[in-house]
């Protein structure tokens, strides 16, 4: 079975489900551009009360489809393209969703992983799980809106840590950090994420959807981020990363990107 978000629902949960075992679960083009139809169209529906998101298997998503990356990572129009609207497409399609998110994260949450983590509203991580974000080791960083996503939500410092050092985090450490809402044994972590499901789901759905719309309101940096996309003039005025945005991706035909993904496709160490 190719690469593919599974979506099911049942009495009121949107079931998402991260599926592509055999590169446990790391997000392929055309999976980004299916979870973002896919969180439209919840979006849409007066029927989902909440959305439970889980990988397929025994990890969450380890990050991005590194086998496709030569395919388009070296041309700047390309890579920009690749960010701008099949990743950010699919997140921004998250964060406009006023629909209740349950993050269910097992075993490896990488790149990919944390970004979409980083949209859900109630994040249940199983005790082994491992988050970071290890690509400065490909030669690249990242993206700008997904970097402002992930800031805001692991925290700075611990972004930081993430992206220039490629340290990884244990589970109960992103429980301290604040990122993580519950961290409880492997074993336990399907009977915690039903039962959360279930009783979101039980609550006022109107209530919850309002909610949603103030927490929206509340994160104001992210959100203007996150309209900019629309290149209305007066968000795009007050955008602060339009400027970066403009030279983000010159970095496509860099020989370190080269390097960072040759040899991680190679199975060597890259040779900065």
């Amino acid at each position: 079975m190719p690469p593919s978000i599974h979506f099911e629902q049942r009495e009121g949960v949107a079931h998402v489900t991260l599926h592509y075992p055999k590169r446990f679960n790391a997000m392929s083009r055309a999976m980004w551009r299916q979870l973002r139809s896919c969180f439209e169209s919840i979006q849409c529906s007066a029927d989902v009360r909440c959305v439970l998101i889980s990988g397929s298997g025994a990890h969450f998503c380890a990050g991005g489809d590194i086998s496709e990356y030569t395919g388009f990572r070296f041309q700047e129009d390309s890579l920009r393209d690749f960010h701008e609207n099949d990743v950010w497409g699919a997140l921004s399609a998250m964060l406009a969703c006023d629909v209740p998110m349950v993050a269910q994260i097992t075993g490896n949450c990488m790149g990919a992983g944390v970004e979409i983590a980083s949209c859900c509203d109630i994040r249940l991580s199983a005790e082994s799980a491992q988050f970071g974000a290890p690509i400065a080791k490909l030669g690249f960083p990242m993206a700008p809106r997904e970097a402002a996503l992930v800031s805001q939500q692991v925290g700075m410092v611990t972004a930081r840590q993430m992206l220039l050092e490629a340290a990884v985090f244990s589970a109960p450490e992103m429980l301290q950090r604040g990122f993580l809402s519950r961290v409880v044994a492997d074993v336990d972590l399907p009977t915690l994420a039903r039962a959360t499901v279930q009783r979101i789901s039980q609550l006022a759905p109107q209530a919850a959807r309002l909610n949603k719309q103030t927490f929206r309101a509340l994160n104001w940096p992210l959100e203007l981020v996150n309209k900019a996309q629309t290149a209305t003039k007066e968000i795009a005025d007050h955008d602060p990363l339009k400027n970066l945005l403009d030279s983000a991706y010159t970095y496509a035909d860099s020989a370190e990107q080269r390097e960072g993904i040759t040899a991680f496709l190679e199975k060597r160490a890259p040779r900065f």
